[in-house]
């Protein structure tokens, strides 16, 4: 059999409120907005020193993936550009000083050098008409 007791009957423990005093002389609400802001925090961090995004639908991750291969493959054809040094050079043609001496930069010029002249300068001209 059970034996009756004098002694009053336990007191049950206080039901876990958000206004409970959990650690510190915090709230149980203080502590889990705390924590939640810790982990967003975290979150946020790591998301913008990894650049890690989430797509939103299959046409932008599609499109992510297109941009990416073609970034690629331009790098990849810039790598075989020459230097533009050997771009401008033509194998087999004259040096860049005797293209100079052969070319005629103005009209006049062109003129005095089909009639014979050796330069078109503006004291050649005076002679001309003087005369």
């Amino acid at each position: 059999f059970s034996q009756a007791t004098t002694a009053p009957p336990k007191k049950k423990p206080d039901p876990v409120t958000s206004e409970t005093v959990v650690i510190w002389g915090l709230r149980l609400w203080q502590v889990v907005g705390i924590f939640a802001l810790f982990v967003l925090s975290i979150i946020i961090t790591l998301c913008c020193i990894f650049k890690c995004r989430i797509p939103r639908t299959r046409k932008e991750i599609e499109a992510r993936y297109a941009q990416r291969q073609a970034a690629k493959n331009y790098a990849d054809k810039l790598d075989t550009v020459p230097p533009l040094g050997e771009l401008t050079e033509i194998p087999g043609a004259q040096v860049a000083e005797e293209k100079k001496e052969e070319e005629v930069p103005t009209v006049s010029g062109k003129v005095d050098k089909a009639q014979g002249k050796k330069d078109g300068s503006k004291d050649s001209k005076k002679k001309d008409g003087e005369k």
